[in-house]
């Protein structure tokens, strides 16, 4: 008995002898952009005092209790706790641009989604419809959108598939599902080729667009020495290095949700402008005729990368919702997807009416530059000067805004590899210096291969299986449905047609490009 009483007059912090598995903390080390760590301790401890699905046990709630079952209990509620927290960081990801900050929410996934996943594309969807007709291509783009957004909910449920642990990014994810190193191989190259040619892509048009709307502004009154177009690409590559010095993938929610209304408002006015003109004489609907058999499948396979090209975005859906904070309570997976099924349904407002209203307004002598393109060719005579010049100077902010998003992989990739080599995180001077240095990359690369901007559908071809098939592999691969099931098979076939849509398209693509002459411009520099 006394034995007893000495136990039971013990304070109940002595009680407790087997800790509880230790947190994992996010070094005091300032970052570059002046945030300490994504947790901060003061709001830890206020959310210890909050109610959880643990919170009744505690040594008061358990005090009739004999001490041992106290122990196993309060122990279990320490487990469960450090499980529910999905937001511990090793040291390296509070210096990177992509976890540094992690007070995302919903409002920023609507407008990061919408950002990415409208743009320029949207305005080449009428040169698919010019191949495909209109049944082909308004199947083709519905069955193209249901996938890629079933795609994305798989990403978005997988992103903490595996309790206390959070793929921050799409390579990460493919190592877990394909294993270390064919993971790399697989997910890396298209990813970063996606992110640098878009970049590439984005400096080219948006240099181009700048170029036109000078010249509408200016009309007879501009010098008899205008800028050429190298130097507008120049132009736009120095505003691009300028708004690219934001530290984080949050602290850019403000450019994304400018690029998010500047896409929807000029895809809005270039359909509407378009239907409301006269239509061009000799139109026609039929879809486009080649010389042989194989060159209208080749084209028609390009026809269909421009519209698996239409659907990009995928590959920043890891790092959109590593953004947000993660507990027990609250995973992230919750407004990351309300957020992005809010961007899905302007970008299907956004697609639909370009494609179907562009191809009704131009039919098959739709441009290979797409809807800027026709708009130019046939109205620039029927609309007015100011509104020309609003839609392309839209093009243009949309343009800048959309580089920021697009290439912050690529930052997160060079400061990861210097944080790691270093052991301290970037700064500001080194973190400058990589930006500047990936922006002029982007500017070199997009002078010497003017044609980037034209390849919409051998781009769409080589990282389609970032949006229509890895996604379905991880799925099977992680998740482990039941073998031979319906999920089982439906997520293997999915994943193997995207392979093989992604090799046909491919070969169209390269095969429109050679035949044409790079031919598919938007605006041809001078």
């Amino acid at each position: 008995m006394s034995n007893i009483n000495t136990m039971e007059e013990r304070p109940e912090t002595e009680l407790i002898s087997i800790p509880a598995t230790p947190r994992a903390s996010t070094p005091e080390v300032l970052t570059p952009s002046g945030q300490r760590s994504p947790r901060p301790a003061s709001k830890e401890a206020k959310s210890s005092t909050a109610w959880t699905p643990t919170s009744f046990i505690s040594p008061r709630f358990l005090s009739p209790i004999g001490t041992p079952m106290k122990r196993v209990l309060v122990n279990m509620k320490g487990y469960l706790e450090e499980v529910g927290h999905l937001t511990k960081l090793n040291p390296q990801d509070a210096w990177l641009p992509i976890t540094e900050s992690r007070n995302g929410n919903a409002h920023y996934a609507a407008f990061h989604n919408l950002n990415a996943g409208v743009g320029f594309q949207a305005l080449l969807l009428p040169v698919a419809f010019a191949f495909l007709g209109w049944s082909w291509g308004i199947l083709s783009l519905t069955i193209a959108y249901c996938w890629q957004l079933y795609t994305l909910w798989i990403l978005v449920q997988l992103h903490e598939a595996v309790p206390g642990k959070r793929y921050n990014r799409y390579v990460e994810l493919a190592q877990a599902a394909f294993g270390e190193r064919l993971g790399v191989w697989l997910a890396l190259f298209p990813t970063v080729y996606l992110s640098a040619g878009t970049a590439t892509t984005l400096i080219l048009l948006g240099g181009e667009t700048m170029k036109m709307f000078f010249q509408i502004v200016c009309g007879p009154l501009c010098s008899s020495n205008p800028l050429t177009t190298v130097e507008w690409y120049l132009v736009f590559t120095s505003l691009c290095i300028v708004l690219s010095q934001l530290p984080n993938l949050n602290s850019i929610a403000g450019l994304s949700l400018i690029g998010a209304i500047t896409a929807v408002t000029y895809s809005t006015m270039v359909w509407v402008l378009s239907v409301s003109q006269p239509r061009p004489p000799n139109i026609s609907y039929e879809p486009l005729s080649s010389a042989s058999p194989a060159a209208t499948v080749f084209s028609v396979m390009n026809a269909l990368g421009i519209i698996a090209f239409a659907f990009r975005g995928h590959n920043l859906a890891m790092e959109i919702q590593a953004t947000m904070p993660s507990t027990f309570k609250h995973p992230a997976h919750v407004p990351m997807w309300r957020g992005a099924k809010v961007a899905y349904l302007f970008i299907a407002m956004c697609l639909f009416p370009v494609a179907i209203g562009g191809f009704w307004a131009y039919g098959n002598l739709m441009p290979s530059g797409g809807m800027l393109r026709a708009l130019f060719q046939f109205h620039s005579h029927d609309i007015s000067r100011g509104l020309l010049a609003v839609t392309f100077l839209l093009v243009v902010f949309n343009c800048l805004s959309s580089f920021q998003i697009y290439s912050m992989p690529v930052f997160d990739s060079f400061e990861a590899s210097y944080t790691s080599r270093t052991n301290r995180p970037c700064s500001i001077w080194v973190r400058s210096g990589f930006r500047v240095f990936y922006g002029f990359v982007s500017f070199f690369i997009g002078v010497a291969l003017p044609f980037l901007s034209s390849l919409a559908g051998l781009l769409g071809g080589l990282t389609l299986p970032v949006t229509f098939a890895y996604p379905c592999f991880m799925w099977v691969l992680i998740k482990k449905p039941t073998k031979y099931s319906f999920n089982w098979y439906f997520n293997w076939i999915l994943g193997w047609l995207g392979v093989a849509f992604s090799l046909a398209f491919s070969i169209g693509g390269l095969w429109s490009i050679v035949n044409s002459g790079l031919k598919l411009k938007f605006f041809k520099p001078s």
